[in-house]
């Protein structure tokens, strides 16, 4: 990619620019042969969203100047350099023709800088054009055909583009890669590059050197199953990614969805994959809305062969497959990650005689596919299953792709050591190869093995241990004689002393009636929330409670719920650890003083609200049984760094069971204002949760509160039958410069009427959150229809 060729296109589109002929600074986006830009002069795209011309990077370096591209409304960000190891003393710079037809990049002094040391004929027809996407591009425009002779989108610097490729061209063996500045201050080629692997399923892979430091996970045929958060409303509503594989390149690239806001794919300095989004509100790039590597889980291989990282594990990341045991301690592990063994070796042999089978390993980023075996031909999961088990290499499988409306398809096989294996959300299955005897053990995981008699046995110990243990986590209350089946996330109480300064005040960040809640740091750095129960709430109510929490909690994995990490049950403490949210909860910014409240703008309360809507959906989304929180509010959601939202406080909740009529063995748990009307007399269902979102998402939008009058959803109603949906909105709320006042109208009339249809009295009115989701995400769902059709009964929202 620095080779003689490039550096000869580089400074023949530097000659166009800056070429001796004047041409007037900032007003267009080509220039002919014969034009420049020097000094302060720019070239602009059509539209004004990008710039071109020379810049410095601050007072420190003012003896260091480059020609670059950036966006118009933030010249901090610029995306493209061309001469970044190369600068100049000044912008007096100019590149000149040599006698022999080289160019030559001469500072104001006439030193040649930089030189092609290659000749090329000249055409009269030549002009270069910085487009709207950002790509400056060089056209030979003679005898009516436009060919494109050159392009800075093949030449990236540390910054990508919608329209911008990284992979490989099959057919020169050029390759597109990010290539990280050497510092903040510093343009010039640094130590990381994001490339993509081509030796499996394609994969981004960040190196430091020519070290692998980070991967995205194998491309699954919708994202990179690493990077499940391409899944979710913000990614889609603003980009959609692909890969291409041809016969003339391996490449993956991402298109921005028209009229929604820039973003940019950004290298890092420091090593890390920013995807960063532009608000135009706030006239700032916001924080990423992904950020590789996340955690010390993202590290490459951070637990060795056959491991499995747990980003929210407490005392240790590392944990071996089923099947394998730890290759050392899990101190030593930790520093030198040498992996897991495996217990019993397996029983296969060249004529296709095998006991072995399958167990999944559920909710993962795949493992390295470098050495692995790939099928994307038209081939269902269970026939993949039935090729890795009748070869004796094969140790692994999973579906290539999860694209075909949940059915998966394709196929990858493992044949060498898994390597890189961790837990996300939304993750993906993986079924990993064990010796007859491993499946046959005590493990709540169902063995996925060859023949049906083999299944059917599996099938029926897994139904006997489910219920053995669903019996023995039936607590006594009465004496706290009680253990949940969290497995090492139990935590001892020094460790949880040493964290917060053995309970110091100065740790306290929250206090309630039953419980007091201390900010602790753990000896790796990470900040966590201790909360601990008073001893006067220890009655059997409170051990009750607790003990819920951790039962519901140890099974629940989502990004809008706030993760469990450990718990503390010794003698008289009962202590619960979960992830630090250093923005708090959400009644303090939607109730609180107008500068608090204007920190919440319009896309921030959208996004909240999207976020809690996917929490209690996958809540409720279980086949048999299904969580209901109980007390849902603002002051039990959390904000993290990102202003993600957390759902928390789940010593209320309690397991539904469908078909299951008699629910009546409540501790009812009243807030006034967001009880459901058939919870405040005595009858849980589902439906109470989606009664209580209706709220929380009327009060996030106005910043009134509904208390016992139900202020909130009366003005909702009286506001959406007089047409004035604006009227409802806090009037502290940001509004961005785009979309327009209209659009924002109709948009949070959309959103009060599915607040509505969430609070109608009766529950079997009230659609469920699953549908709710549907509604909020798509533009599709005929809310108004649903909303005349209940008043047309008598049950919309009649709750004054």
């Amino acid at each position: 990619m620095e080779g003689s060729w490039s550096r000869l296109v580089i400074l023949n589109v530097l000659l166009l620019l800056l070429s001796p002929i004047a041409f007037a600074a900032g007003v267009a986006d080509m220039l002919g042969k014969g034009g420049n830009i020097t000094g302060d002069g720019t070239l602009i795209s059509a539209s004004g969203t990008f710039t071109m011309g020379f810049f410095s990077l601050g007072p420190s370096t003012s003896n260091r100047y480059y020609l670059g591209i950036w966006f118009s409304v933030s010249p901090d960000a610029v995306c493209w350099v061309a001469n970044r190891d190369r600068p100049l003393s000044n912008n007096t710079g100019a590149l000149v023709l040599g006698d022999t037809g080289s160019r030559l990049l001469r500072d104001g002094s006439g030193q040649v800088l930089w030189s092609s040391n290659s000749t090329v004929a000249s055409s009269s027809s030549v002009a270069a054009q910085l487009l709207e996407t950002g790509n400056l591009v060089v056209r030979d425009q003679g005898s009516g055909n436009v060919a494109l002779l050159w392009q800075s989108f093949d030449h990236p610097s540390n910054t990508m583009l919608s329209g911008m490729k990284v992979g490989k061209n099959l057919w020169n063996g050029a390759e597109w890669q990010l290539t990280s500045w050497a510092s903040a201050d510093d343009p010039s080629p640094g130590s990381y590059r994001l490339v993509l692997d081509t030796s499996g399923l394609p994969d981004l892979v960040l190196l430091q050197g020519n070290a692998t430091k980070y991967r995205e996970g194998p491309w699954d045929g919708q994202s990179f199953s690493g990077v499940t958060e391409a899944l979710g409303y913000k990614y889609k509503d603003l980009i959609t990614l692909s890969v291409t594989n041809s016969s003339g390149e391996i490449s993956f690239g991402y298109t921005s969805k028209p009229g929604t806001p820039w973003t940019r794919l950004v290298v890092t300095d420091d090593g890390k994959v920013n995807r960063d989004v532009w608000d135009k509100s706030s006239r700032g790039w916001t924080q990423p809305i992904f950020q590789g590597p996340r955690d010390l889980c993202d590290d490459y291989a951070k637990c060795g062969a056959f491991g499995l990282c747990d980003g929210s594990s407490v005392l240790s990341f590392c944990g071996c497959l089923r099947g394998f045991s730890s290759a050392s301690s899990p101190s030593a592990w930790n520093r030198d990650t040498l992996g897991c063994r495996r217990n019993v070796e397996l029983q296969c042999s060249s004529n296709g005689g095998t006991t072995d089978g399958f167990v999944p390993v559920k909710g993962v980023k795949l493992p390295d596919t470098h050495n692995a075996s790939v099928d994307m031909g038209i081939i269902t999961l269970k026939e993949c299953g039935r090729r890795c088990h009748a070869n004796c290499s094969c140790l692994a499988y999973a579906a290539a792709d999860i694209r075909g409306g949940g059915v998966p398809s394709g196929c990858v096989m493992w044949m060498d050591n898994i390597v890189d294996l961790r837990y996300v959300d939304h993750g993906q299955d993986l079924y990993l190869r064990l010796a007859k005897s491993e499946l046959d053990k005590d493990f709540p995981l169902v063995a996925v093995v060859a023949s049906v008699a083999s299944t059917v046995a599996a099938l029926a110990l897994f139904l006997l241990i489910w219920w053995t243990r669903r019996t023995k986590t039936k607590h006594n209350a009465s004496d706290g004689s009680w253990s949940p089946t969290m497995g090492d996330r139990s935590i001892d109480l020094p460790t949880v002393k040493m964290a917060t300064g053995d309970f110091s005040q100065s740790h306290v960040i929250g206090e309630g009636g039953f419980a007091v809640v201390y900010k602790g740091e753990l000896l790796d750095g990470r900040t966590i929330a201790v909360k601990r129960l008073k001893q006067s709430a220890l009655t059997d109510k409170g051990k009750s409670d607790f003990a819920r929490e951790v039962d519901v909690m140890a099974n629940v994995r989502h990004g809008n719920l706030l993760r469990l990490l450990a718990y503390c049950n010794e003698g008289s403490e009962r202590i619960l650890i979960y992830s630090f949210m250093p923005n708090k909860s959400l009644d303090l910014y939607i109730f609180g003083e107008p500068s608090d409240r204007a920190r919440l703008n319009w896309r921030l309360r959208l996004d909240i609200i999207h976020g809690v809507a996917h929490g209690v959906a996958y809540l409720h989304q279980g086949s048999d049984e299904s969580v209901v929180h109980r007390d849902l509010k603002p002051s039990n959601v959390l904000l993290d760094d990102n202003w993600k939202p957390k759902i928390a406080d789940f010593n209320t909740a309690k397991l539904f069971i469908k078909d299951q009529p008699d629910q009546s063995d409540l501790t009812i748990v009243l807030s006034l204002g967001y009880a459901s009307p058939e919870y405040l007399q005595g009858e849980m269902t589902l439906k109470c949760d989606v009664y209580s979102f209706g709220v929380v998402l009327l009060e996030t939008l106005s910043g009134q509160r509904n208390g016992p009058t139900k202020g909130v959803i009366s003005n909702a109603r009286e506001f959406w039958q007089q047409d004035r949906a604006m009227a409802l909105l806090d009037p502290t709320v940001p509004l961005p410069l785009s979309p327009p006042d209209s659009e924002i109208s109709s948009n949070l009339e959309r959103y009060i009427k599915i607040g509505l249809l969430c609070v109608q009295e009766a529950p079997e009115n009230r659609p469920d959150m699953s549908a709710v989701v549907a509604m909020l995400t798509t533009r599709n769902s005929d809310i108004n229809l649903l909303l005349r059709a209940a008043q047309k009964n008598k049950a919309a929202v009649t709750c004054t």
